[in-house]
């Protein structure tokens, strides 16, 4: 949230008074309107992130809620079901990396036989 409030601040500092935006529109040198343009794209970015933030926070703050709420056998099963996703999601990672390395091992047997073909 830090993160956030701080782009904000760091994107409205450099911001024009609507005065100010005024008399630089009816301004001829275009790189005023280049910089009102690039300060507003960075206020709108700041924006979006804390508004991700703001979303992500009140789902999370719902889901405790909820949680709070259920009884005890079903806060053990939910809580089950998550160390056996944690563990199937290692699982999985695990059968990755034996996978990426058959991979390789195969394609090195594949380039020594095309190499040996070669000389033949």
């Amino acid at each position: 949230m830090v993160a956030c409030v701080t782009a904000l601040g760091e994107a409205l500092l450099p911001c024009l008074s609507a005065r100010e935006v005024q008399a630089i529109d009816l301004s001829q040198n275009p790189s005023h309107q280049i910089d009102v343009e690039r300060h507003a794209r960075d206020f709108m970015e700041a924006a979006k992130k804390l508004q991700v933030y703001f979303i992500g926070f009140q789902r999370e703050d719902y889901y405790l809620k909820a949680f709070a709420n259920l009884t005890p056998l079903w806060k053990q099963e939910i809580l089950m079901m998550e160390e056996e996703l944690k563990i199937k999601t290692e699982l999985i990672k695990k059968h990755g990396r034996l996978i990426q390395g058959w991979r390789k091992d195969l394609k090195d047997q594949l380039d020594k036989i095309n190499c040996e073909l070669e000389k033949v």
